[in-house]
């Protein structure tokens, strides 16, 4: 019976340790986050202990968990369960997903989104959440300080201001800093629901004749202030002074008037001029602090360029770009490899399943390099349609069908019925057969950079239209020399060699190395897929 508790106990402990090497917690920022009106914002949030959230449930939400502000599921946004509020106004943030760090940015921020939100993270049966606040800030107009007349032996002024999010703070001061009362405060929301505030006062004293009204944001803590000073004579005296007011305020409306009519039409003359003037200083300032921003980074990515997978343009300044020609003497008989030796496509098509390929004449066996390769699949392709390029062994068996997988020295991308693939070796009963691990990039590549880093044994591809990463094979232990492959299956495709040619001497932003099928196009921050190792 004793041996039986403690086989028991030992099971306990065991289901309980497998528990908790599952478990996380979900954490989010602990003090509001504070952004302005219009602007755009982020709501982060991050697992303990870190782990990779891409094959995770994350889900960001308002007070009910159907009030999806976005949803990622199955390594993607999931649209269709998205508020309508939020329909093109966000985007997943997901550069450090692999380390349990994700955000969603918020475009062109309302006041309705100001509040709670929580984010939710799904992994099999276990869940967690966290809850974050975003606190939505508006710096309105005014205020605005106007006499209304003679009122109770004193003067009567209206504070105005419109604008607001949330609903500011207001104090009158006389001269000496003495808090006047308000009369009355009224506070209206408009259709976008931005306050608009009317205060009214009434000041008796004629010696305190500087009289400051102020409007101050109660989160943001930022405060706009205006004072009006009122002349002696329009404070009320006895009642036959009363009419003298009158005429007085009249004959000085007139003037105020007059004033404010001729400075008007002043203004409009050169009002245009001026827009015009102001936008061009202000273009010229974002672009000179565009250009500091993007040195900058550059200068960073320049001391620690190998931990990153992005920014293809500056990632060819550490490599060495290689005019890649085919060879005629390794092209399978079935292929046409052009003049140039830039270009090869099929020929003639057997019903054999054999892979027709062909090696690059540049071979490498130390140093960095890279390259660019243009495919192309017309309209009409016949079925089975493939194409598949990177670099091999120059040892390899390349005859009738064989396997393109890293395990036969074959670090390749390739693309097949609608699908871009990695080919590697799967394991079955008596014996290997041929799989392929399949990717989802933002968009089919048309044109491929391959980068290779001897040295330090890998080798990347990016898609070079919009400079985003595809994959990577890393930590390789590489035996002998690399040759570029290309190998193509089915009628109507063709693969073409970029020719490198020097930059141009006119500015561009991002900075890139020009090919004769370039596409500039400012690069965006990609998730990276997992490396692997593979040895010879």
């Amino acid at each position: 019976m004793g041996s039986l508790l403690r086989e028991l106990f030992s099971l306990l402990l065991l289901q309980v340790s497998m528990w908790s090497s599952d478990s996380f917690s979900v954490i989010g920022p602990t003090e509001p986050i504070v952004a302005m009106l219009g602007s755009d914002t982020v709501l982060p949030c991050r697992v303990n202990p870190p782990m990779s959230l891409e094959n995770m449930e994350l889900r960001w939400f308002r007070a009910q968990f159907s009030d999806a502000v976005l949803v990622y599921r199955n390594r993607a946004e999931q649209l269709g369960e998205q508020l309508v509020d939020y329909k093109g106004r966000t985007e997943m943030v997901k550069d450090y997903i692999t380390e349990g760090r994700v955000a969603v940015r918020i475009h062109s921020l309302r006041v309705s989104d100001n509040g709670i939100y929580k984010c939710f993270f799904k992994k099999d049966t276990d869940f967690e959440e966290a809850i974050l606040e975003l606190r939505v800030i508006g710096l309105g107009s005014g205020p605005f300080i106007s006499m209304v007349g003679p009122e109770d032996t004193g003067i009567r002024l209206k504070c105005t201001g419109k604008g607001w999010f949330p609903q500011p703070d207001i104090l009158c001061k006389d001269a000496k800093g003495v808090k006047i009362s308000p009369l009355s405060e009224v506070e209206t929301q408009d259709d976008d629901g931005l306050y608009q505030m009317e205060v009214s006062l009434i000041v008796r004293d004629s010696s305190n004749r500087d009289v400051s009204c102020s409007m101050k944001n109660p989160f943001f803590g930022q405060e706009q202030e205006e004072t009006i000073s009122i002349p002696e004579p329009f404070f009320p005296r006895t009642s036959p002074w009363k009419i003298a007011f009158v005429l007085t305020f009249i004959i000085l409306g007139i003037f105020v008037g007059t004033a404010v009519f001729l400075a008007w039409k002043g203004q409009q003359k050169n009002k245009k001029l001026q827009e015009v003037k102001e936008e061009k200083e202000k273009e010229c300032k974002d672009k000179e602090n565009f250009q500091k921003e993007l040195e900058r980074r550059k200068e960073l990515y320049k001391h620690d360029w190998k931990k990153s997978k992005l920014y293809a343009d500056w990632r060819k300044e550490q490599f060495i770009p290689v005019d890649v020609t085919l060879d005629q003497k390794t092209a399978h008989h079935n292929l046409h490899v052009s003049e140039d030796r830039k270009q090869v496509s099929i020929q003639s098509q057997d019903e054999s399943e054999d892979i027709f390929s062909v090696l690059g004449q540049n071979c490498f066996s130390q140093g960095r390099h890279y390259w660019e390769v243009e495919v192309n699949l017309e309209d009409e392709v016949g079925p089975g349609a493939r194409w598949a390029l990177g670099v091999c062994s120059d040892t390899v068996k390349r005859e009738g069908w064989f396997v393109e997988s890293p395990e036969k020295n074959f670090w390749v991308v390739s693309y097949k019925d609608g699908e871009f693939r990695i080919p590697i070796l799967k394991e079955q009963q008596g014996g290997k057969s041929q799989d392929s691990h399949c990717l989802s990039p933002r968009c089919l590549p048309k044109k491929i950079g391959v980068f290779l880093d001897w040295e330090e044994g890998d080798v990347s591809f990016y898609n070079m239209v919009d400079g985003s990463h595809i994959y990577s094979f890393s930590r390789i232990k590489f035996c002998g020399t690399l040759c570029p492959y290309f190998s193509l299956q089915g009628s109507g495709t063709s693969v073409t060699i970029c020719s490198e040619k020097h930059p141009d001497s006119s500015p561009k932003t991002p900075e890139t190395h020009l090919t004769n099928c370039d596409t500039d196009v400012l690069q965006e921050a990609n998730s990276l897929l997992p490396s692997q190792e593979v040895k010879c």
